[in-house]
C-alpha cells in the first residue's frame, strides 16, 4: 500500500492571550535571528499543552514533535481528551494552518469536516455550496452535477437545497457539509467530532457511510471522536494524543482499552482517611471501597466486562452482627440497583446476614455482570447495617466510575433479575484477622 500522509516532527506553537504572530518585538526578533542564520529563538521557549496547569511562559505548545504515517484506503482513528491537539493536527493536515516546524507530505485531495460551517459560504445556498465545495476539490461541474442527487439524498435536505445556508440548522449544517465531504471526489476524508450535532440516525448513517468509503472506495479516512464504540468499529489503527504529543499508535481495541483506562485521579476508590460520613456506626468503620475489574482500579471500564465492588470494614467489637450494602446511582441520582447482604440472598458459608462476628478486618464484594450497565457514569452509596439499624454507617457518594462502550464483543447476559443477579452477586463476605 502506497503512503498518502506523511507527517514528520509537526509542532505548533501559539502565542497566549494575543491574536496574530506577537508582538512587533517579537517579529523582529526573529527576523534578525533569521538574517543571521541562526534558529528562531522563541522556538526554544513555550510550555507544555496542559490546560490543567498555570502557563509558565507566553507561548504553549500545541503540538510537539508529531510523526506517523498513513496508508491508502486506512481508516485512522485520532482520540484523546479535550485540548490534547487532535483539532490543531487535523487542521494542518487540512491545510487550514501551517505548523510552527517540522513538514507534511500529502498524496491526494483532501475533504475535511472540522467544525459546523468550515468550507461553506453563508450567503450562498445549499445548492451552490455543493457546487463551490466542488470547485474547491478541482471537480468540473459536469462531474458535481452527477453527484448532486446522491448528496442531496444522503443529507435530506431536498425542500431547503435553495435556501441560503445561514437559515440552517446545525443539524442541516452537518447534514449537507458531510454529505458533500464524502460524495465529492477526494482521495483523502477528514472527520473531526462534528458528527455528535446530527441525531442518532443520521450519526449511524455517517459511520455506514465512512465505513463504504474506506472499504469499498479505497479512500482514506481520518477520524476524531469521543465516540469509543464507533473509533473500534470504524479504524483499524488509531492515534492517543495527550498534551500536545502522541501518546501510542497501535492497533483500536489497545490503544482504546489504554484510553479508557487511563487517569491520575482513581475516583473509583476512597481509603478511610478520606472517606466522608454522612452518619457513622458505633460497630464499626470502613477501610476503603472500590471498583475493580480484573482487579484494578481505573476511572472508565469497559461494559462488557464484569465490574467488582469491593468494601473492607472492621468490626471494634466481638459479637456483632454487621450486614453489608451498597446502592448504584446513575448520573442524575437515581438508584438503580440495591444489593444486601441479607436473607433474600442466596445463602451459603460465606453469608454473614445475621451471625455475630468477631472483632477485626473483613472484606465484601458484589460483582455486577458485563454488559447489565450502561454507557454512563455512576455512584455508590455504602452501608454498614447493625441489627439496631438506627444506628448503620451512611456514605453517600463514596466512589464514582464511568462505564464506557468500546464496541468489544459482548457475551450475551441473559439472567433474569430476581433468579440470576443476586445470586452471581453472592456478597462473598470474608475474615482477614
Amino acid at each position: 500500500m502506497a503512503t498518502v500522509i506523511k507527517v514528520e516532527n509537526v509542532s505548533k506553537q501559539y502565542r497566549l492571550g494575543n491574536v496574530g504572530s506577537g508582538t512587533m518585538r517579537d517579529d523582529l526578533t526573529r527576523w534578525w535571528y533569521r538574517m543571521q542564520g541562526k534558529e528562531d529563538p522563541l522556538l526554544k521557549i513555550g510550555s507544555t499543552n496542559d490546560r490543567s496547569q498555570k502557563a509558565d511562559s507566553d507561548y504553549v505548545w500545541a503540538l510537539k514533535d508529531i510523526n506517523f504515517e498513513v496508508q491508502q484506503g486506512d481508516v485512522l482513528g485520532i482520540i484523546g481528551r479535550n485540548g490534547a491537539g487532535k483539532s490543531t493536527l487535523l487542521k494542518i493536515l487540512s491545510k487550514t494552518t501551517a505548523p510552527t516546524t517540522g513538514s507534511v507530505k500529502v498524496k491526494g485531495r483532501i475533504a475535511s469536516l472540522l467544525e459546523v460551517g468550515t468550507g461553506f459560504h453563508p450567503e450562498l445556498t445549499g445548492r451552490e455550496n455543493i457546487y463551490l465545495n466542488g470547485a474547491i476539490l478541482g471537480m468540473r461541474k459536469h462531474e458535481i452535477t452527477r453527484k448532486l442527487d446522491e448528496i442531496v439524498d444522503f443529507a435530506g435536505v431536498e425542500r431547503y437545497l435553495d435556501t441560503p445556508v445561514k437559515r440552517y440548522s446545525s443539524g442541516m449544517y452537518v447534514r449537507l457539509a458531510f454529505g458533500v465531504a464524502a460524495h465529492l471526489e477526494s482521495e483523502i476524508l477528514i472527520i473531526d467530532e462534528v458528527l455528535a450535532v446530527g441525531d442518532a440516525e443520521f450519526q449511524k448513517k455517517c459511520l455506514g457511510k465512512m465505513g463504504e468509503v474506506s472499504k469499498g472506495e479505497g479512500r482514506t479516512v481520518l477520524f476524531v471522536s469521543h465516540n469509543m464504540g464507533a473509533v473500534a468499529t470504524l479504524c483499524n489503527e488509531v492515534i492517543y494524543m495527550e498534551t500536545g504529543k502522541v501518546n501510542k499508535i497501535g492497533s483500536a481495541s489497545q490503544i482504546i482499552s489504554d484510553y479508557i483506562n487511563t487517569g491520575t485521579k482513581k475516583s473509583s476508590e476512597v481509603y478511610q482517611e478520606n472517606i466522608k460520613y454522612k452518619v457513622e456506626c458505633p460497630y464499626a468503620f470502613v477501610n476503603s471501597i472500590r471498583v475493580l475489574s480484573n482487579g484494578m482500579c481505573f476511572d472508565n471500564y469497559n461494559l462488557s466486562e464484569d465490574i467488582e465492588i469491593e468494601m473492607e470494614f472492621t468490626v471494634k467489637h466481638d459479637d456483632v452482627a454487621i450486614s453489608a450494602s451498597f446502592h448504584l446511582l446513575d448520573n442524575l441520582g437515581n438508584c438503580i440497583l440495591a444489593t444486601f447482604n441479607g436473607p433474600s440472598a442466596t445463602l451459603n458459608k460465606d453469608n454473614f446476614y445475621g451471625k455475630k462476628l468477631k472483632k477485626g478486618v473483613y472484606v465484601t464484594k458484589a460483582t455486577i455482570p458485563g454488559n447489565f450497565l450502561n454507557d454512563n457514569s455512576y455512584k455508590i452509596n455504602a452501608y454498614l447495617v447493625p441489627e439496631d439499624s438506627s444506628n448503620m454507617a451512611i456514605i453517600e457518594e463514596a466512589v464514582e466510575f464511568t462505564m464506557v462502550d468500546t464496541g468489544a464483543m459482548r457475551k450475551e447476559y441473559t439472567g433474569s433479575w430476581i433468579g440470576q443477579i443476586r445470586p452471581k452477586m453472592l456478597w462473598e463476605t470474608k475474615y482477614l484477622g
